[in-house]
């Protein structure tokens, strides 16, 4: 078995669960995770090594729209040019909640050429998940994702 290595970019709006998801993979408390949106200001690396593997996963800030203030332009910046650096891109949604995000950002990863993992996290908080087949099915048509993973990143499934 040959070694390997790679980026991969944790992608989503804010409050979607991705510094949770990254706190999941490696069993710690690495990013700081909070209910306030734009908890992560900057990209957090963090290095997940493997007897012949190496991930270097990068916790981006949520993408948002809408907001004005300087500071909210520098995060969307910083979330962007993760894309181009990485060899995966997970993109984090929440449950049913597809909104003019998601779009933005969709429309951003189709102009990458790299794969996409559709990651539907906070699953655990469904009341009828009979519903998720049916949303995975519409999600499905929007781009043609390596995959579709619905998880909950807080509760490590």
């Amino acid at each position: 078995m040959e070694n390997k290595f790679g980026f991969v970019s944790l992608s989503g709006r804010t409050n979607v669960g991705k510094s949770t998801l990254l706190n999941a993979f490696f069993q710690k408390k690495i990013a700081i995770t909070s209910r306030k949106p734009q908890t992560t200001r900057n990209r957090i690396l963090g290095i997940l090594t493997e007897e012949k593997s190496q991930i270097v996963f990068l916790d981006t800030p949520g993408v948002h729209l809408g907001y004005k203030r300087q500071l909210n332009k520098v995060m969307n910046k910083i979330a962007s040019h993760c894309y181009e650096e990485v060899d995966l891109v997970l993109f984090l949604i929440d449950r049913f909640k597809w909104q003019k995000e998601e779009e933005n950002i969709l429309k951003s990863l189709k102009n990458l050429n790299k794969p996409v993992v559709l990651v539907i996290n906070k699953i655990d908080r469904l009341r009828d998940k009979t519903k998720l087949l049916a949303f995975i099915k519409d999600i499905s048509e929007k781009f043609n994702f390596l995959s579709i993973v619905p998880i909950s990143a807080l509760k490590k499934r």
